[in-house]
């Protein structure tokens, strides 16, 4: 059988060797809109449960708007213009509104890039800035959560008369669902915060995964987080398998992206009927699979369709290597993931990037997983916690060979922005 996998910014075709059960799990969307922008002018000028954004901006002299980086598929250029627009028909002068890249700890925007994620026009005549979570001197410590995690957000969004966050809505590894709340913290968020949010207490804990908000401490800790930096008006939106726009969500920072991943969790789910031996997954191509902290998202999300003991092969272009210099050191440093999961429990001290790796472990722990990650420098492939192959093919046949005939293979093209689970199965196949 051949197959196109999403890889890179070309894609990638195999060839799946004949003798296993394949079940080919297709990323669910709702079609594309046939008018988004009307759309996104409608969820503006009507949003839930908030003021219109031209009214919201009637007698304030200032606005940050945080966006997603360039590792985000985010439409910001559709979205950003009729913004822009009510705002300053709100009377918001031009000058006092700041557009913020909510980068996390991801590296800064480069200026091509600030272009390609607000376009040429915006990019030219607003103010648009990184956020640098590694300065703490950069942001306001607003006190702690409930729960004691210190929250410290970039100072030029707290002292904005209005805060707004545009953003996209799909699964996310430990926060069940991306957008709204994640644009603030850990989008805006001082390394100080990020490392906490991070830490065991939230990544080992089993209601913290793909494809579900509901009782989860993370998605909680992030919205009391949002309420504290005074988070007035979000739009997100939910992205068809083109990437074109399929849903636009405006408002109420609860309500509104409430709303959303009822929408995303309804169209996107795909069932088993039970878990599967094995799964063929990506990490759905350019931009998510520029560096292998982003791939491991594919690794997690198809986890939780495969039976305790089973197999997972990852393929992820990783043209930009292994990510940042925490993480790079980390990959190097730790042969043994169940030795890193033990040693980062007993080390209070959080450090940067480990979450992700973290999270790796806890699947190569209970799974066996093979990688085929072209972009990665060799140093570090000793260090992946399972085999690497040189070619796709190598990979494909390695993992054929390894299972017994007629075993079940989940083919998954799209990876992450394809949210499954199993009816049956290991305590972490869940959903929404």
């Amino acid at each position: 059988m051949r197959l196109d996998l999403a890889f890179g910014k070309t894609g990638l075709t195999v060839d799946l060797p004949e003798g296993f059960q394949y079940r080919i799990l297709e990323a669910r969307s709702a079609r594309p809109l046939g008018d988004p922008q009307a759309a996104i002018e409608s969820g503006l000028d009507h949003p839930v449960g908030t003021p219109p954004v031209t009214e919201l901006a009637r007698g304030k002299r200032s606005a940050a708007i945080s966006v997603c980086d360039i590792t985000r598929p985010a439409p910001n250029r559709q979205v950003l213009p009729p913004l822009l627009r009510r705002l300053e028909s709100g009377g918001m002068p031009r000058e006092g509104i700041t557009i913020l890249i909510a980068t996390g700890l991801h590296r800064p925007a480069t200026e091509a890039e600030i272009r390609e994620i607000c376009g040429d026009s915006i990019a030219a005549a607003y103010r648009v800035v990184n956020h640098n979570a590694r300065q703490l001197s950069e942001h306001r410590h607003l006190g702690a959560t409930a729960s004691g995690t210190p929250v410290y957000v970039d100072e030029r969004f707290v002292s904005a008369d209005l805060h707004i966050t545009l953003g996209f809505i799909e699964p996310h590894l430990m926060l069940g669902y991306s957008g709204g709340r994640k644009l603030i913290a850990p989008g805006l968020a001082a390394q100080e915060t990020i490392k906490v949010l991070h830490s065991p207490r939230f990544m080992r804990d089993p209601r913290a995964v793909e494809g579900s908000i509901e009782d989860n401490p993370l998605h909680r800790e992030l919205l009391e987080i949002s309420r504290m930096a005074r988070h007035d008006f979000l739009l997100d939106v939910a992205l068809a398998r083109n990437r074109a726009i399929a849903g636009v969500f405006a408002g109420s920072p609860l309500e509104a992206h409430r709303r959303g991943v009822e929408f995303v969790s309804r169209v996107m789910l795909e069932t088993l009927e039970e878990p599967v031996d094995a799964a063929i997954t990506t990490s759905a191509g350019y931009p998510l699979d520029l560096t292998f902290y982003q791939a491991v998202k594919g690794v997690t999300a198809a986890s939780h369709i495969v039976k305790p003991g089973g197999k997972i092969l990852l393929l992820a272009a990783c043209e930009e290597g292994a990510g940042a210099p925490e993480f790079r050191r980390m990959l190097l440093e730790n042969p043994s993931g169940r030795k890193f999961l033990e040693h980062i429990r007993q080390v209070p001290e959080v450090v940067v990037d480990q979450w992700q790796l973290e999270k790796l472990g806890l699947v190569t722990a209970a799974k066996d997983v093979l990688f085929y990650v072209p972009g990665l420098p060799a140093e570090y492939h000793a260090s992946l916690w399972g085999k690497s192959f040189p070619t796709a093919a190598a990979a494909i046949r390695a993992l054929a060979e390894s299972l017994p005939p007629r075993a079940t293979v989940a083919v998954i093209p799209e990876g992450p922005y394809v949210l499954a689970k199993a009816s049956s199965g290991d305590r972490e196949a869940v959903g929404v």
